[in-house]
């Protein structure tokens, strides 16, 4: 826990002043049980009725002053493990966005959701109960001692002997706990992946009618968790045994004993009275406390798993800080990459290429030849493990990551749209853009017209994913999107696959108009969609295998030539 104190201290009066406001609010309820017995001692003396009333004033007064700081005292102190905790969710969440891809792949979206949500809320629980019940217990704990010593010394020896057999159950508990508690939160994880998943692709689902098996897999898994839950229970179920056994052996021992002296004449009333109230704080102290060091048990593992996505490896940055892409020039020299280092077979291998600012570059292969990954690796995606990828001459490891991706602009196949409006969505990148920067590049997408006839124009609200647009619809959104971006190379990877031919042919055409010195390249299945580019690049099984000109491919390149000849049939 020791790396999460800097979280905390931005908030140092709330940790400092709560802990002292609960502090002087129990040295209170310590002290008032003594002045009870006074009262109780000086009723049974015979003692006059306004002597009493006298004595009592006090007594109602002190209660309710100790009542308001101990309220103070816990308002600070839950203050202060809520912005303890949003400080730790806040700092996860912003280490998830530079997480490096093998960082991601090493961890479950919908353990990071746990990591993020129930993680830190156990984080922030253990922290409320260290201020309150960690400051509060151990101060009525020792004064209770305290006072029953003085109480009887003899009666204390009793409470003292039940407190260390109590002490030594305790810790055997929480030893067990933690295993537990970790096993539980695993089972979570699990859980939240296994409903993220089915969320995400409840459309699949329902067309390939997998409900039912989505709901035995999510019913094995909820009692997995059940099954783990109940397990962490059973533990804490023994520790709310052994405490309330505990209590009710002491409180018996006392009255007997003391009951006894009353008897005998050497212990008056209001001192049994007072003995048994400190009894219960005692025995409320230690089973506060050891509440505490069960939640810590689980608090501790979270910790564990919060540290882990800390520790994650993020995305290495360049160091020519301010450099920027300027030109929008490409070149591979000798690249190969693999995304299992120990594979023999490179995904890619030895590719070498370049593409100058401002020319349009087709990419076409067979599925798995490896377009897709070789345009990663230009917006530093992906890092190459031999040669280099040069961006307007520089190394593209040598930028800092966000100017690099600032310049080179990658539009997916799959297209990701978040919540909110079609106007929200389409300046998500430039929040600054103007009303006429956003109807220019709607227009070269071709996605003006679909955003005009929504129900509530660009402010129609989208749903999850944007469910309520076509596959169409979808792409070109995104395609505006990152021309809104105005970056300096445009990569287009299979982003018009769901768009008709006579839409597409009306987008090449808005891209050479309004796009004329952005360096565009363009990954596609159709032929049609690159044949007019000023080079195209053929890829077969992760190589390089011609660069030209349509024209001169279809003559020279028996790939290209085959893949030409592929689609003429399949349109014939």
């Amino acid at each position: 826990m020791k790396r999460f104190i800097k979280y905390a201290l931005p908030f140092k009066p709330y940790f400092i002043f709560g802990p002292l406001f609960i502090l002087c609010g129990a040295m209170g309820e310590v002290l008032l049980p003594r002045l009870a017995a006074e009262l109780i001692n000086s009723a049974v003396s015979g003692e006059e009725a306004g002597t009493l009333v006298a004595m009592a004033l006090p007594m109602i007064a002190f209660s309710f002053v100790f009542a308001g700081v101990t309220l103070v005292g816990t308002q600070l102190s839950t203050r202060a493990s809520i912005l303890f905790s949003a400080a730790i969710r806040k700092e996860a969440f912003s280490k998830i966005q530079r997480f490096s891809f093998s960082g991601l792949d090493a961890m479950q979206t919908g353990s990071l959701i746990t990591r993020l949500t129930n993680d830190t809320a156990q984080i922030q629980q253990f922290t409320m109960q260290m201020l309150r019940m960690g400051i509060r217990s151990p101060a009525h704990l020792f004064g209770a001692v305290i006072m029953a010593f003085f109480i009887n010394s003899k009666l204390a020896a009793v409470i003292i002997a039940t407190a260390a057999v109590l002490a030594a159950a305790t810790a055997l508990i929480v030893r067990a706990a933690m295993p537990r508690f970790g096993r539980m939160q695993e089972k979570i994880d699990q859980l939240n992946a296994l409903v993220q998943e089915a969320v995400s692709n409840i459309r699949l689902i329902k067309s390939f009618v997998r409900g039912e098996h989505e709901i035995e897999k999510f019913k094995k898994a909820n009692v997995d968790l059940q099954e783990a839950a109940l397990k962490a229970n059973r533990v804490m179920l023994l520790q709310r045994l052994s405490m309330t056994l505990s209590m009710n052996a002491a409180t018996i021992a006392v009255v007997w004993i003391g009951g006894g002296l009353i008897l005998q004449g050497s212990m008056p009333v209001g001192d049994l009275a007072a003995f048994i109230t400190y009894v219960t704080q005692i025995l409320t102290s230690l089973m506060m406390f050891s509440n505490m060091l069960l939640t810590s048990s689980r608090a501790i593992v979270s910790a564990r798993r919060i540290a882990e996505a800390l520790d994650q490896k993020e995305e290495p940055d360049g160091g020519l800080k301010g450099l920027s892409v300027r030109e929008g020039s490409v070149e591979f020299k000798n690249v190969s990459f693999r995304y299992f280092k120990d594979n023999p077979n490179p995904v890619l291998e030895n590719i070498s290429f370049s593409i100058e600012p401002g020319q349009t570059a087709g990419l076409v292969g067979s599925t798995g030849s490896g377009k897709t990954t070789l345009v990663q690796m230009i917006p530093g995606l992906l890092r190459c493990d031999e040669g280099q990828v040069l961006v307007d001459g520089v190394d593209a490891r040598e930028y800092e990551r966000a100017n690099l991706r600032r310049g080179v602009h990658l539009v997916l196949q799959n297209n990701i749209l978040f919540s909110g409006t079609i106007k929200e969505n389409l300046s998500w990148g430039k929040g600054s853009a103007t009303p006429e920067e956003m109807a220019r590049a709607s227009e070269t997408a071709q996605a003006r017209l679909f955003m005009e006839d929504a129900p509530d124009g660009p402010n129609t609200e989208l749903a999850q994913g944007g469910a309520n647009l076509s596959g169409g619809q979808r792409q070109r959104l995104c395609l505006a999107r990152s021309i809104l971006y105005n970056p300096k190379i445009l990569i287009m990877d299979d982003s018009t696959s769901a768009v008709d031919t006579a839409t597409e042919s009306r987008i090449r055409a808005g891209l050479r108009r309004d796009l004329n010195g952005v360096t565009k390249i363009i990954i596609a299945q159709r032929i049609s969609s690159v044949q007019e580019a000023d080079k195209i690049l053929v890829l077969e099984k992760g190589r390089l295998v011609g660069v030209g000109r349509h024209e001169d491919l279809l003559e020279e390149n028996e790939v290209y030539r085959r893949i030409c000849f592929s689609q003429q049939r399949k349109d014939g």
